[in-house]
């Protein structure tokens, strides 16, 4: 059901779906000439909600997302919003959001397959389905029970799932785009050469793997799951000094280990470090990591990649990165660590690159001075006047 006052974007959204899914019955509803869905309205019928934000001129799209998502049993919903309602939807946790002026078909068909197949209405093939929600088999990846998604990206998805010969619990991420499909070859060997950075690595504080499958429609990876969540979220809660002193020796520690194999990372952010239940962290997410003097079209020079708010200066702008751009995000995460807040704020992430290039190193508070010299020699502007390697970080310490 695609819900939106716009009779120009219901179409297109229509052609969108019915290009990729030829057989979907789709119904388009006009709020502002048929008038508002009752409260009542519970979806029923409807395997997805695109629902826009036009809904005319006395509701928007975040009154409507908001019934919606509050309702028991109701379908998943793909928000289509705008920049001044971003913040708004995300905080309302639709199943799917898009600007809904920079759509992209392979990501929308990727997005909206993503939320169909995390509700078991779609098989890896394509083709809608009804699954059998009481066994939990997931149609994408044989000897591998689904039991729920954890999250999607633009090219891949990744489920917690149980290994059926085990029982072992097991994260799946799944690469879904046909490689004959706009930049899928680029995705493919990303996450090829994912797998075989980590796959390379015996390490306490990185992400186990336990097996690779390729198959014409996919390819996936089975790794460790880590049931403590990520280190994100432990900020947001609270860290106290002697634990953040305990998780950057580990992440020094994960991180040396990945520079002798001549990798540098480039995503150090602390949604890609996650707990388990013993405490300890390990790194995941190499999608972004580079081997070190190996020539390779995977991704082009001068382009950015990475999180604004934890990018080097020379990341941030473009330039060639080594070891010393892993040891200034760490940096960013330590700050983080001690204070839970990020050094370098602003209102875009130009702004923020900004800052990381010009800005002054934040000062730590008084009772956390003696951390001070080590901020500075983590986060100094210049790669030449930082620490040289990760194990220079556990030496200081």
């Amino acid at each position: 059901m695609i819900i939106d006052a716009q009779a120009d974007f219901r179409s297109l959204l229509m052609h969108h779906v019915t290009t990729h899914w030829p057989d979907a019955i789709i119904s388009a509803y006009d709020p502002s000439a048929a008038g508002h869905l009752p409260d009542e309205f519970g979806g029923a019928g409807n395997d997805i909600i695109l629902l826009g934000s036009s809904h005319g001129e006395d509701r928007d799209g975040i009154e409507v997302l908001a019934r919606f998502v509050q309702r028991r049993n109701f379908p998943p919903v793909v928000y289509f919003g705008t920049a001044n309602d971003e913040r708004e939807a995300a905080d309302l946790h639709p199943d799917a959001h898009f600007m809904r002026d920079h759509l992209n078909h392979d990501s929308l068909i990727i997005g909206i397959g993503e939320v169909l197949m995390s509700h078991s209405r779609i098989t890896a093939s394509g083709s809608l389905f009804v699954g059998d929600m009481r066994t939990g088999i997931h149609p994408l990846i044989k000897g591998y029970r689904f039991m729920r998604r954890l999250g999607s990206t633009q090219h891949s998805g990744v489920y917690l799932a149980e290994r059926e010969s085990t029982h072992l619990q097991v994260v799946l991420k799944v690469l879904r785009q046909v490689p004959e499909h706009g930049d899928s070859i680029g995705a493919f060997d990303r996450f090829l050469q994912e797998y075989e950075t980590i796959a390379d690595m015996d390490h306490p504080n990185i992400v186990r793997i336990y097996d690779l499958g390729v198959a014409d429609d996919h390819a996936h990876i089975a790794m460790e799951y880590l049931d403590g969540g990520d280190l994100r979220l432990k900020i947001e809660a609270g860290v106290g000094e002697r634990e953040a002193v305990r998780y950057l020796r580990q992440i020094a520690s994960a991180l040396s280990a990945v520079h002798q194999k001549n990798v540098l990372h480039r995503d150090l952010k602390p949604g890609n470090i996650m707990l388990r239940k013993n405490g300890s962290i390990a790194l995941i997410d190499f999608g972004l990591a580079k081997r070190v003097k190996l020539e390779t079209s995977i991704t082009d020079k001068g382009e950015i990649f990475g999180t604004p708010y934890y990018m080097s200066p020379e990341q941030g702008h473009g330039s060639e990165v080594d070891e010393r751009s892993d040891i200034y995000s760490l940096g960013v995460i330590f700050f983080e660590l001690l204070t839970g807040k990020k050094p370098y704020k602003g209102g875009t992430a130009m702004g923020i690159i900004y800052k990381h290039a010009q800005a002054p190193i934040p000062l730590l508070p008084s009772r956390l001075s003696k951390y001070q010299a080590l901020m500075n020699m983590m986060l100094a502007k210049q790669p030449e006047d930082r620490l040289q390697s990760a194990e220079e970080i556990t030496e200081w310490l």
